[in-house]
């Protein structure tokens, strides 16, 4: 017996959503500080890069580490800072359950000193804006 029924169409390849986004930083211990203390994302590994020794590489998302909630830093405090354009990202979005809960970020973010947008509501989603520590804009929204 066969895991797939004989056609004459090939195989075809299925993308099953994001992993991780990898982002660079100058500075892990101020990213981990707000990604882990500020937003509450769980270090899920530590390590030099596999793919650039000497590199550190820290990864945030869900406590068991689950493909689509992570977040990956390359710390490379020599870099310039970059250029926003073609080839450089925009933002990165986390979701929330509820609007509810949206508002208890916008909250909670203002309290902790981070500026953020005030709440956006276009086209059935509900957002605020903000940045980390190394500039990279961010997105807290709601469905």
């Amino acid at each position: 017996m066969t895991d797939h029924p004989a056609s004459s169409e090939p195989r075809r390849m299925q993308l099953r959503g994001l992993h991780h986004v990898t982002l660079i930083c100058a500075d892990l211990t101020r990213t981990r500080e707000f990604y882990r203390d500020v937003l509450g994302l769980t270090v899920v590994r530590e390590a030099e890069n596999d793919d650039d020794p000497g590199a550190q590489h820290v990864w945030f998302g869900d406590p068991a580490g689950t493909p689509g909630t992570l977040v990956t830093f390359l710390e490379y405090p020599q870099m310039d800072e970059g250029t926003v354009g073609r080839g450089s990202t925009h933002h990165l979005a986390f979701h929330v359950a509820s609007r509810d809960e949206l508002d208890a970020w916008a909250e909670y973010l203002a309290g902790a000193g981070v500026a953020c947008s005030e709440v956006l509501e276009r086209a059935g989603l509900r957002s605020v804006y903000f940045r980390d520590p190394d500039g990279h804009l961010l997105e807290i929204a709601a469905s």
